[in-house]
């Protein structure tokens, strides 16, 4: 009881939200047992993820999502290292 105690004073300290880490251990769970489930059903395949226009377009949507943030910080450290040799 007191490491989750000192675990959530350094989240806090560190401004880092319970709600999205929580959120990720009761789903992760969930999710690896769907891989699982899905591999065994394709024969160990990951083609079958790709194979539906469906989940293709919500693969595509994640990697978009997960890229736009990168994209952001790479423009802004380009413009700060533009300014700075000016």
């Amino acid at each position: 009881m007191v490491l989750f105690g000192i675990i959530g004073y350094l989240m806090k300290k560190v401004r880092f939200e319970a709600a999205p880490m929580l959120l990720g251990m009761v789903l992760g769970l969930m999710m690896e047992d769907a891989l699982r489930q899905s591999l065994i059903m394709s024969g160990g395949s990951f083609q079958i993820f790709v194979s539906r226009p469906i989940s293709a377009g919500f693969i595509i949507a994640a990697l978009v999502l997960l890229a736009i943030p990168a994209i952001r910080g790479g423009k802004k450290l380009l413009v700060a290292k533009l300014t700075e040799n000016e």
